[in-house]
């Protein structure tokens, strides 16, 4: 009711409406845009309650961090060439036209610099060549 006497004050009565229907009305309408949220919200609080928390294991992000580690490290092994075709195509997602025009280079030059890079990261660490290959472009 409250509710209702509040509307009523903030909007008026229309003009040649009796005041008793209308306010039963506004009455009515409010209660039934209660109800519908109440289902609305009982149905989120059920959904959100069923959802597993997403949970961190602690030992994937430290072996994860290792192997980003381990990855640098074998990056800096490799020349400067295969270094920049390598960022430019497995990091920033270049196609190799678009990589060989930015080291301004034959697309040939990009895909060998790439080939030999992509195999001698695998050499060093420890996976064959064929399994490297495997996620070519």
């Amino acid at each position: 009711m409250q509710t209702t006497v509040e509307r009523t004050l903030e909007r008026g009565l229309p003009e040649g409406v009796e005041a008793l229907p209308w306010l039963f009305k506004i009455c009515k309408n409010l209660w039934i845009d209660e109800q519908r949220a109440r289902v609305v919200r009982m149905k989120a609080a059920q959904t959100r309650a069923l959802d597993p928390e997403p949970s961190i294991s602690g030992e994937a992000v430290a072996l994860g961090e290792l192997g980003l580690r381990e990855v640098e490290r074998a990056l800096e092994h490799l020349p400067a060439e295969q270094r920049a075709v390598l960022a430019l195509v497995a990091v920033e997602g270049l196609t190799y036209r678009e990589a060989a025009d930015v080291l301004e280079t034959p697309i040939g030059t990009v895909m060998s610099r790439l080939a030999r890079a992509r195999a001698a990261l695998a050499e060093r660490l420890g996976r064959s060549t064929a399994s490297a290959g495997d996620n070519d472009d």
